[in-house]
């Protein structure tokens, strides 16, 4: 049976690890492109503002009207007829049409064309924000797992000191203070581990809500994304203000308005209405033409065509707003990041002095050249070096993606 129970362990840990999706970070912005619940409906979005197009290249229908008159007076019949006879009646048929004026119907289908590329617009600007979310989200459950890495090996450190305290008590070689020190100490690294746990576990879960992945997941602990260069403010500026969705939103929104304001001065020519007649009367056949056409003395669309000048002004001053914000949000994540890279270079010193230090101290007591409260404030600046580095790391990190975002690069990076 042990034989039968080994190889089962081992085909369950093959299934296993063929189930997990090991995702980067570009990988994960390509799932979430692709499957994200959020985005599919949103994507419909576009096949409204396309069906307003079908619309707007609708013509008028056709009006038929059909009138029927009879003789009310007996007296006026005519000798031997009945009412409803042609000598006592009057048919009236008549076919008109409307017809659109002034380029109506043309900018009727401009303006719809120019909302179905608004839609799309708005749609890759509700990309880059999921998008960025959705990195957040990546980052989080990256952290939580170096986090772990690093609880991990200052756990396996205090777990070695607990176990060698046990034989030196058992020896008298130290206190129960110190063998006491030495077990709080590990309890508040399993606690830091099991709060972090947690937190892996929320952001893995996040993760496979925006991916749309049923099955587990792992981060890709090996992300080489993050180190490459950075174009400067300049160039990056430049890029936001072609490639940000928002801003092409925006400038599209000013062409929208133009549009819209020539729709609103054709309305201001009213539509004639032409057609024909048939007209029996009384047995005597008529035909005719049929016009009517409204006299704009009081309407003349006066309150949309000034509604139309106030959204283009508005439409002016939104653009300008929004490129002042993009050249505000470039410089300020550019610069936290320079500022992020600088403090990663600065921690590598500091990650190799606090591990020496902490195998010196480690050493130093196992010799019984120095106290247990040593190795513990050693053990506790180690762990906190390494969280701080790490916290540094993190934050460069989303500095990155921050950049990535404010730049437009960001609906670049799915794969």
């Amino acid at each position: 049976m042990k034989p039968i129970l080994i190889v089962f362990l081992f085909l369950a840990s093959v299934v296993a690890s063929s189930a997990q999706t090991r995702l980067t970070l570009p990988q994960t912005l390509g799932r979430v492109k692709a499957h994200n619940p959020d985005l599919q409906w949103l994507e419909e979005n576009v096949d409204v503002a396309t069906a307003a197009v079908t619309d707007a290249r609708i013509r008028p229908n056709p009006i038929l009207n059909i009138q029927l008159l009879h003789v009310a007076n007996r007296r006026f019949f005519p000798e031997n007829t009945q009412w409803y006879q042609g000598a006592n009646t009057q048919y009236w048929y008549q076919v008109t049409k409307p017809f659109q004026v002034a380029g109506q119907r043309k900018s009727k289908i401009d303006l719809a064309n120019n909302q179905v590329v608004q839609s799309r617009l708005d749609y890759d600007e509700q990309v880059r924000q999921v998008l960025f979310d959705a990195g957040q989200v990546w980052i989080d459950a990256w952290a939580a797992a170096r986090k772990s890495v690093i609880l991990t090996r200052g756990l396996a450190n205090v777990d070695s000191l607990v176990r060698i305290n046990e034989y030196r008590l058992r020896d008298q070689v130290i206190t129960q203070t110190d063998y006491a020190r030495a077990q709080l100490l590990r309890q508040q690294y399993q606690r830091d581990m099991a709060l972090n746990r947690q937190i892996w576990i929320a952001a893995i879960h996040r993760l496979q809500l925006l991916t749309g992945i049923s099955d587990s997941l792992q981060i890709d602990l090996q992300e080489e994304e993050f180190e490459e260069s950075i174009p400067g403010v300049d160039s990056l500026l430049a890029e936001a203000l072609m490639e940000r969705a928002d801003i092409r939103a925006q400038r599209n929104m000013i062409r929208g308005a133009q549009l819209n304001e020539k729709l609103q001065t054709a309305f201001a020519f009213p539509q004639p209405e032409l057609g024909g007649m048939w007209n029996p009367q009384n047995r005597v056949p008529y035909w005719g033409l049929y016009g009517t056409i409204e006299i704009p003395l009081f309407n003349r669309n006066q309150g949309q065509r000034e509604r139309a000048k106030v959204l283009k002004v508005q439409a002016d001053e939104q653009l300008w707003a929004a490129r002042q914000h993009a050249q505000t949000e470039v410089a300020v994540a550019v610069s936290k990041l320079a500022t992020f890279q600088a403090h990663m270079t600065n921690y590598q010193n500091t990650l190799r002095e606090a591990d020496d230090i902490a195998r010196s101290v480690r050493y130093a007591y196992l010799k019984g050249a120095t106290s247990i409260v040593d190795l513990l404030e050693a053990q506790r600046s180690w762990l906190d070096t390494q969280m701080r580095y790490h916290e540094t790391i993190e934050a460069y990190r989303r500095s990155y993606l921050e950049v990535l975002f404010v730049s437009g690069k960001i609906n670049q990076l799915p794969r």
